[in-house]
């Protein structure tokens, strides 16, 4: 499934890498290996009540389209309900933000990177926490520190799950 030069990309449905991330499963619909590093996109389903801490990624854009469920979406600026059919965009520049699934039912994104880059943080989240699950000596301090350092790698700032209760 590499890209080629002018080669058409095709993924059925049951093609993608998949992975499990914080009781989510992510997708990896197009990989920035497809695209020349010029975007990927990212199917997530993400349980009820779960979503990301805030964070933010100056240097990529990312859209998400409502699929399936309500998602709330949050920076320091502006709240917003995203149900079926609505898309959310995030800017570059380093907005801080972060959503949460509020159905009661798995809520599904389709999310696009711009340039690519965030699929392959998911990838390496994914790998460390499934060696993590294996490591029974590993503390909750060790996993958020590691994340941390997968984060900055890509150059993702995070922030403490309250950062919006000020």
């Amino acid at each position: 499934m590499e890209k080629e030069n002018n080669t058409i990309v095709t993924v059925s449905v049951n093609q993608g890498q998949k992975l499990n991330i914080a009781g989510g499963e992510y997708r990896i619909i197009v990989s920035g290996k497809q695209t020349n590093g010029s975007f990927a996109m990212i199917e997530m389903i993400v349980p009820p009540g779960a979503g990301p801490v805030p964070h933010a990624h100056p240097d990529f854009e990312e859209t998400f389209y409502v699929l399936e469920g309500e998602v709330q979406f949050t920076s320091e600026v502006s709240h917003y309900l995203a149900k079926k059919d609505d898309l959310v965009l995030i800017p570059k520049g380093g907005v801080i933000h972060h959503f949460k699934n509020l159905s009661k039912e798995p809520a599904k994104l389709l999310c696009t990177v711009v340039p690519a880059g965030l699929d392959d943080f998911f990838i390496q989240v994914a790998n460390f926490m499934e060696s993590a699950k294996e490591n029974k000596n590993i503390s909750e301090s060790e996993i958020k520190e590691q994340i941390a350092i997968i984060s900055d790698k890509f150059g993702q700032k995070l922030f403490k799950p309250d950062y919006f209760n000020k």
